[in-house]
């Protein structure tokens, strides 16, 4: 998922019988699927935890913007221009559609932009590996957008009306961005042999830390109980990270390439594939500032919001104006 490590702030899930009427009636809304908008009552902790989950889903989306936009210019066709130039414009509309969600609990994006770019404000991990190879962008589409698929498609079905709402066309575009990667690779896989191991090394590096990007297992998940309950989150991380590896394998397979795992076999008895074990050190140290590329990251983020706020600045002057002649117009 685009959220990674997100806190409710609650340490002890409330039985019925220990709730307030209101939060009560709230979570009775709730388990009866009736959606909870903006101006409605909620508990203080359910849109703090709205606030950090979709807050972080808009900066993985903009923060994931780099690694790709970095090869619009490289891309082997005039149409794989095209197509990355498409995904990058979709990025940066689904992280304000985010925003915008966000807005209505009561915070202003240039509270959230400050917080990404003081690094108060994390984003997911798997942002913060390289790109070294156009394969690359390939896995990005197939794994990365298939990771996220697999979380948002429930998040249809969120509790919080402007969240769920927006993800609705969020997931239409992550299936395209999904099927123009595993195009691309599918092209180098079935190319030359240099242009098929490029597709391995590609998958060989990606494979993992999109496997991270669901979070840590249930066991060290501490407060998704709590965002299950309030429907904020709909499957659990393990579920979750289970049903890409179900769904991808056999994709793998097709393609003719090898998933890095040598404990990966088929579980006949469960109906499942069985996989290694995820190293949580790397994650850990990711989601801490410490990966590959989180510093490049976050300083080209920094430039670029300082580099446009002559844009900002003349926004306002021009709304400003606007509503200056129309306060004297209607003088």
């Amino acid at each position: 998922m685009y959220a990674q490590m997100v806190k409710t702030g609650v340490d002890h899930i409330q039985s019925k019988e220990e709730m307030s009427p209101e939060e009560r009636a709230f979570q009775e809304r709730v388990d009866a699927d009736i959606k909870i908008e903006p101006k409605e009552w909620m508990p203080e902790a359910y849109r703090k935890t709205l606030i950090r989950q979709i807050s972080q889903h808009a900066h993985s989306e903009i923060i994931g913007m780099q690694p790709e936009g970095n090869w619009i210019t490289r891309a082997p066709t005039l149409e794989r221009k095209a197509i990355l130039l498409a995904k990058v414009q979709d990025e940066a509309g689904h992280g304000l559609y985010l925003y915008c969600a966000a807005e209505t609990l009561g915070v202003s994006r240039d509270e959230l932009l400050e917080q990404l770019n003081n690094g108060k404000a994390k984003y997911s991990s798997i942002f913060n590996y390289p790109t070294l190879t156009w394969a690359d962008i390939g896995a990005i589409g197939w794994l990365v957008d298939g990771a996220a698929i697999m979380n948002q498609v429930p998040l249809q079905r969120c509790s919080y009306g402007p969240y769920s709402r927006a993800m609705i066309r969020i997931c239409k575009e992550e299936s395209f961005h999904q099927r123009q990667g595993y195009d691309a690779l599918t092209k180098l896989a079935q190319g030359t042999p240099e242009q098929k191991q490029m597709a391995q090394d590609a998958l060989n590096r990606w494979w993992w830390p999109s496997l991270m990007m669901f979070g840590p297992s249930d066991a060290e998940s501490v407060h998704s109980a709590q965002s299950m309950r309030w429907k904020i989150k709909i499957n659990s991380n393990d579920e979750l990270r289970q049903k890409f590896v179900d769904q991808t394998v056999p994709q793998a397979e097709y393609l003719g390439l090898t998933v890095p795992d040598p404990d990966l076999k088929w579980n006949a008895e469960r109906g499942h594939y069985d996989f290694g074990e995820i190293n949580w050190d790397e994650f850990y140290q990711v989601i801490a500032g410490n990966g590959p590329c989180n510093r490049q990251r976050l300083r080209t983020r920094v430039k670029a919001y300082e580099e446009g706020q002559w844009v900002r600045d003349a926004a306002d002057a021009y709304a400003a104006k606007k509503a200056a002649r129309a306060k004297a117009k209607a003088a």
